[in-house]
């Protein structure tokens, strides 16, 4: 009789900790600039160093992360040029990605728009940088999931993951007391089915608050 090997964990480690550590930076948890120790990942996370390393590694492909010739790990400090980069490659990914959810917009999607809206506004009443960074992100993937195009909101997914400290600190400047009011634009354009209003509210939306750490 043949036994089976027991399967490696590293590989699903691996994953759990590249997930989490997605999850934080996307969101704002950790703002721009701040170091990451290999030894504090696997502590926390509670794994060996191995995919501790391949979870920093994988996150610093993606531009998430940043890892000097010491083998420092930080979030990237993004410079103004990097910032209008990535506020233009949401533009055209976002607006793209907007369009062609346009026809499949039902009713159920328009109501969950509008759910997650009010949430917004009360993460905003309780100043709670996280939860309206992670909210709004749902707001926009709840309707680019309807455009049925995995590979351009897979890119999308990627330029949020490198804003994601760039965003916490726009939070603080911003001072936000009330919802995006590009938000109801794009929701009423999905009601008419205006699509040239929807990819101009859009736009607007994910270039706006950007431009403004430029200006």
């Amino acid at each position: 009789m043949l036994i089976s090997p027991r399967p490696d964990p590293a590989p699903a480690a691996h994953d759990r900790v590249y997930r989490g550590l997605r999850s934080r930076v996307m969101h704002g948890e950790i703002g721009p600039g701040q170091a990451l120790t290999l030894r504090g990942i696997a502590a926390e996370f509670e794994v060996s160093m191995t995919p501790a390393r391949e979870a920093l590694r994988r996150l610093s492909a993606e531009g998430a992360l940043t890892m000097s010739n010491s083998g420092r790990v930080s979030t990237p400090e993004l410079s103004n040029e990097r910032i209008e980069e990535l506020a233009a490659l949401r533009s055209l990914l976002e607006v793209e990605l907007a369009s062609r959810a346009l026809p499949r917009a039902h009713i159920a999607l328009i109501d969950r728009l509008q759910t997650i809206n009010a949430r917004i506004t009360e993460d905003i009443a309780r100043q709670d940088a996280v939860a309206y960074i992670r909210r709004n992100l749902e707001f926009h993937r709840t309707l680019y999931l309807r455009a049925q195009a995995p590979a351009m909101l897979a890119m999308a997914e990627t330029v949020w993951l490198q804003l994601g400290p760039t965003m916490r600190a726009l939070y603080g400047r911003l001072r936000r007391k009330d919802p995006p009011h590009c938000h109801r634009l794009m929701i009423a354009a999905l009601k008419a089915g205006d699509e040239p209003s929807l990819r101009l509210a859009v736009r607007s939306d994910v270039t706006q608050g950007l431009r403004m750490l430029v200006g």
